[in-house]
């Protein structure tokens, strides 16, 4: 009995970390409308942020148009400016073509390599 009983509890764990891991997404990603093409745990456009988190846990640099950065770096920089190729066909737009929001950007790509640790 107290092993059905640890078990319902672990699984209400897992249950309220993946819900609070759905309330707690940057609101600059609801309001920049990432949340279109991306989900935390799922695939919709673009790759879920959960599987990017995974591919680049542990990574230390990315790969940008052909130029090695510093994995963050990278990163924001392709949420700012776009591209395609690492997950498929189907192109990032860009969504920063100014440059003004690189430091949100950051918080947000800070937020999706956290997920997998």
């Amino acid at each position: 009995m107290k092993v059905f009983v640890a078990s319902v509890i672990a699984s209400a764990g897992i249950m309220n970390a993946s819900s609070a891991t759905a309330i707690d997404m940057p609101a600059l990603a609801k309001k920049d409308t990432c949340t279109a093409c991306h989900a935390i745990e799922k695939q919709i456009v673009g790759p879920s942020w959960m599987d990017v988190s995974k591919r680049y846990k542990g990574a230390t640099e990315y790969m940008y148009k052909g130029k090695s950065y510093p994995l963050e770096d990278g990163l924001v920089m392709k949420v700012s400016k776009g591209g395609s190729g690492n997950w498929g066909q189907i192109p990032m737009p860009i969504n920063d073509p100014s440059g003004a929001k690189l430091a949100e950007y950051k918080e947000l790509v800070q937020f999706i390599l956290s997920l997998a640790k």
